[in-house]
């Protein structure tokens, strides 16, 4: 991929000249032995960008910070969530639209673990 502007890249024919390119590996993967990828089941995090089908780029060597976008398991059941430490630990939706997803409380007594943070997100256009 090389890099431009979007409207070089619209303007523009020929894409094999001298220009840089872009690697995604590179620009998506710092640590290749930790990342890996996942897609997104459901719409809960569309107002993060993250809709049904995109593909998660996930760092488990990362250490997940509040408001980080985190795989989790909870309960024994994994969720993408964005993860909230204070005032109290829970996982949250991010999409206004719609009530059926609501927030997670994480009791003490709730089996949970982070997985890893996700650092990129592959979306389809068409």
């Amino acid at each position: 991929m090389n890099m431009m502007t979007a409207n070089m890249m619209a303007a523009r024919h020929d894409f094999g000249e001298s220009e840089e390119t872009l690697d995604l590996n590179e620009l998506c993967i710092q640590h290749p032995s930790a990342t890996y990828f996942v897609r997104a089941s459901d719409d809960s995090m569309v107002d993060a960008g993250i809709h049904c089908d995109d593909v998660l780029v996930v760092d488990r060597s990362i250490t997940a910070r509040n408001s980080d976008i985190v795989i989790a398991s909870v309960d024994h059941s994994f969720t993408v969530k964005k993860l909230e430490l204070s005032p109290q630990l829970r996982l949250l939706p991010m999409n206004q639209g719609n009530s059926d997803f609501k927030p997670r409380h994480i009791e003490d007594d709730t089996a949970f673990e982070v997985f890893g943070v996700v650092t990129y997100v592959i979306h389809a256009t068409r």
